[in-house]
């Protein structure tokens, strides 16, 4: 029986409390309206949810973010939302390392001239082709600003605008980063520097839209950062906002269906049968898992809808949770990030089968980049090893796979540990011995949490029809129905932020005035 309190009223209800979600609810909350946050997950927070064992904490999908230096854009945004809740910790003039074969390391680090000056020492006969790509960056960054800017415009002003803006988009947001990068790169190992963060975004070189590359690296360039606190400091910061004006978050709370009204978006239904009324709904939670699951056939049958649903989902991987005890940073650990790479084709570092090599691993240490981080007499430390893969590592199990053979998949996951562990004693040997907590995370794992499809935690897939699809917008075509996360802006965290901004600006102009 459908059941509702009566004195329950909202004008807005989004679906899932990730970054865009929670952005979403905060900015309309801070302009008085009152927001119902709904969340499928036990926790509010989606993947910037932190979770503890044994006095240990680690991070579910923030590593590292950039923009967040003091009064950088992400920075006074979230400033406005929480407050000034929400400090954020530089991880230092090095942010990221890269690691080749044959002891070819290079250090990724602010401000991006001297990153660029770098190169240049590293790779003198092609100083002019490191400007050429640090000009391609800019330009790839300032033409996705166009596109996310446009999706937010009503119509005729977004056709006009595409029209004017075709080329630079075709040129740098139409092309995929290899391509870019092989008409400005000439040696075949600087190509493979400038793309080995590719796992920052979700998207093979050979697949991912440039535009989407040089948003992300672009946000880097000044610095990175880390919540002091952990991520989880940031819900804890935002729901207090959601609810001093008169809303509500909610945990496990899942969304069964957005109830359609004479082709308009009027409330949602839980699966506990609850049915919440409202004018607006936002779905923040992944833009092809709103069409497949929340929206009647007439919906789906829509062209904006059919194109939605024509993307792919991302990548998907496997993570390591390690908890130390001892003096980690004496012994290799560091407050910047490392990647590892096993050969020079930065294209193989999607794992794609278990029973073959590991050809690239990410590896971060989140208690040396929190200063709130209390180690303790034992010195009790926090890292995290990640490899990026594809769902076909774990399809065999996916549909009941778990629970029909427990035997066949404990194995399974036995022999990923096995692998992954390897992998990190034969890159950190000193710290294996240190080493008295591990957890695996499988693909498997993010689907139940996030409820993304194939457990794809950057959302759709990144390539140059994601990027300039007019369907991934905030406002859809169904009166009242807007969609805001990842999938509307670009993946990752500050990414979420904006789309949950331009999602709130859509719904009430006056954020835009904060966003200035």
């Amino acid at each position: 029986m459908d059941q509702q309190a009566a004195d329950e009223e909202f004008e807005v209800i989004v679906i899932g409390s990730g970054m865009g979600g929670m952005a979403a609810a905060t900015a309309l909350s801070r302009m008085d309206h009152r927001v119902l946050l709904l969340e499928q997950a036990q926790e509010i927070g989606g993947l910037t949810h932190t979770f503890e064992r044994e006095g240990l904490r680690w991070d579910v999908g923030l590593h590292y973010c950039g923009t967040f230096g003091p009064d950088q854009p992400a920075d006074r945004m979230l400033d406005w939302l929480s407050g000034d809740g929400v400090d954020f910790q530089s991880l230092g003039t090095v942010y990221d390392n890269l690691h080749f074969p044959d002891g070819f390391d290079v250090a990724v680090g602010r401000p991006g001239d001297a990153y660029k000056r770098e190169l240049k020492e590293r790779f003198p006969r092609n100083a002019a082709e490191i400007d050429a790509y640090f000009e391609a960056l800019e330009l790839g960054a300032e033409t996705v600003r166009l596109v996310c800017a446009e999706r937010s415009m009503p119509e005729p002003f977004r056709s006009a605008h595409r029209w004017w803006n075709k080329r630079k988009i075709e040129r740098w947001c139409g092309r995929t980063t290899g391509e870019v990068i092989n008409d400005c790169i000439s040696d075949p190992k600087l190509a493979a520097v400038l793309s080995a963060q590719w796992g920052t975004y979700g998207g093979v070189p050979a697949e991912a839209s440039f535009g989407i590359h040089a948003t992300i690296i672009s946000h880097y360039l000044e610095g990175a950062s880390y919540p002091v606190g952990g991520a989880g400091v940031i819900a804890e910061k935002l729901v207090p906002v959601i609810e001093s004006a008169g809303g509500s978050a909610r945990a496990d709370s899942p969304v069964s269906e957005i109830l359609i009204e004479d082709g308009c978006a009027t409330g949602v239904r839980t699966r506990a049968g609850e049915v919440f009324a409202a004018p607006v709904i936002v779905s923040a939670i992944g833009a092809g898992e709103t069409i497949s699951r929340l929206l009647p056939t007439e919906v789906m049958e829509q062209a904006w809808a059919r194109e939605i649903a024509s993307l792919k989902p991302s990548i998907c991987h496997f993570e390591m949770f390690l908890g130390f005890e001892g003096d980690i940073a004496k012994h290799g650990a560091t407050r910047s990030n490392h990647w590892f790479y096993e050969c020079w084709d930065t294209n193989d570092g999607l794992w794609t089968d278990t029973d073959g090599p590991i050809q690239m691993m990410f590896v971060s240490f989140p208690s040396l980049k929190d200063p709130h981080h209390d180690p303790g007499p034992s010195l009790r430390h926090t890292g995290q090893l990640m490899v990026l893969a594809d769902w076909a590592t774990v399809e065999a199990f996916a549909s009941g796979g778990v629970t029909a053979a427990p035997e066949e998949w404990a194995a399974f996951k036995d022999r990923v540990e096995s692998k992954l562990m390897v992998k990190f004693a034969e890159k950190f040997p000193g710290l294996q011995p240190m080493i008295v907590y591990r957890e695996l995370g499988t693909p498997l794992a993010t689907a139940t949490f996030t409820a993304h499809e194939k457990g794809a935690f950057y959302g759709l897939e990144t390539t140059p029809r994601r990027i300039v699809s007019d369907a991934l917008s905030p406002r859809t075509p169904v009166p009242g129905l807007f969609l805001s996360g990842q999938d509307v802006m670009t993946p990752g965290i500050v990414g979420s932020l904006w789309s949950g901004l331009l999602t709130a600006a859509a719904i009430d102009p006056r954020v835009y005035k904060k966003m200035g």
